[in-house]
């Protein structure tokens, strides 16, 4: 399965904020995680066993309701020979609702990575702590701990760290042995250095440059070798232009690695904030030219540039939380559009005060994407953490754009 694009890691997002808002009474949440490795059949049979334990519960209803999820995930698992390429996850039992009542809920979701473990578990709210860390950003980043003696290299991947391959130098220590002048000696080791440092770069063009979306390198390492290796230019050209800086570590082996990713935690979130901080700000400062630059903002002016291709960047918070909903009066047949933070949102017709009902929704942000898609525009999604992206969902609404041309008002 390819990567999850933004849009998709947005709905994906959204589902798990739709079944995180979910309780039960008690125990009657069942969270199941099923990994592709796993066969239906015992899986099936897993669940026919908790069906039978649940028996002993106490509480009539809660027997009623657990062994009702039950049922419904064994009627689903029906519909699988095998697990998906990632496997599924099912999150299925009744919800409060209010009064005492309850109301049965299930969803059912492909994960963006493999599922790990299988894992049942019956709580009172659904279990998404593994789905939360699938969603964290999986960035690849190339990393190189090097001094005179050794060098290891591998992959950065979200938050797990790849070692690939450690290099042993045989570059001597520098001191003067078996009588040779110290001149000589020194060019000796010199060249073995040099020889050392082509065969690292070499494995490093090799690995790196054949990992797809590589966005940065990071050299650590003790000593001024690191920043030799780098100034030297032994890297290939276009890896070069990849490293993000070099970091001071103690070590050169895999634990390396791990102090090399510890070391620039605060540099790499750095880069994620910047872009966006550049994108915020290029937006503020065509809204403050006298014209009103290349900028637009507010929901029916971006929905407008959009529809006419105007749009160069279009800019939206992952905060963004709105429904277009189609409304229709149940007593004289009033029909309108409207913006609402929730789905349901419920409305007294403007005609004759009697209640409206949603006869369709359409989530803002999918309804934008697929606008901004049409018109070869450019999407960003800006994370609510900065003081841009704060400012962007709090004073914009959640979206704005860049314009490729000003639109006649």
């Amino acid at each position: 399965m390819a990567e999850l694009s933004d849009l998709q890691k947005y709905e994906f997002r959204r589902s798990l904020e739709e079944v995180e808002k979910l309780s039960g009474r008690g125990t009657e949440l069942i969270s199941l995680y099923v990994p592709p490795s796993r066969q239906i059949s015992d899986v099936s049979n897993y669940l026919k066993g908790e069906y039978s334990e649940s028996s002993n519960i106490k509480s009539a209803s809660t027997r009623k309701n657990v062994q009702a999820a039950i049922s419904s995930i064994l009627s689903r698992l029906k519909a699988y020979r095998f697990p998906p390429e990632h496997g599924l996850v099912f999150f299925v039992g009744h919800t409060s609702i209010g009064a005492d009542q309850t109301q049965m809920v299930q969803y059912v979701l492909e994960p963006p990575d493999p599922v790990p473990t299988f894992l049942y578990r019956c709580d009172s709210k659904f279990y998404t702590e593994p789905l939360r860390e699938m969603l964290a950003e999986k960035e690849t980043y190339g990393l190189l701990v090097i001094d005179r003696s050794e060098a290891t290299l591998g992959l950065l991947t979200g938050k797990r760290i790849q070692p690939i391959k450690n290099l042993q130098s045989l570059v001597p220590s520098k001191h003067g042995r078996g009588g040779q002048s110290a001149r000589r000696f020194e060019r000796l080791i010199e060249i073995a250095a040099h020889e050392y440092y082509t065969k690292v770069a070499g494995l490093a063009n090799e690995a790196f440059r054949a990992t797809p979306d590589l966005k940065g390198i990071l050299v650590g390492g003790p000593g001024a070798t690191k920043d030799y290796f780098v100034k030297q230019g032994y890297l290939h050209y276009e890896l070069q232009a990849k490293v993000v800086d070099t970091f001071d570590t103690g070590y050169t082996d895999e634990y390396g690695l791990r102090e090399l990713v510890e070391k620039a935690k605060e540099r790499l979130a750095d880069l994620d904030l910047m872009r966006e901080k550049r994108l915020i700000q290029r937006l503020l400062d065509e809204i403050r030219k006298v014209d009103g630059g290349l900028a637009v903002y507010g929901e029916p002016q971006v929905r407008e540039a959009l529809t006419m291709g105007s749009v160069d960047t279009l800019l939206l918070s992952e905060g963004l939380r709105k429904f277009r909903l189609d409304l229709r009066c149940q007593a004289c047949g009033h029909e309108e559009h409207r913006m609402a933070a929730e789905a349901t949102e419920s409305a007294l017709c403007p005609s004759c005060g009697a209640p409206m009902a949603v006869t369709a929704k359409t989530d803002l942000v999918d309804e934008l994407y697929k606008l901004a898609e049409a018109s070869n525009t450019k999407v960003e999604f800006i994370s609510e953490d900065s003081e841009e992206g704060e400012l962007l969902l709090k004073a914009f609404g959640g979206l704005g754009g860049i314009l490729r041309f000003r639109v006649a008002s």
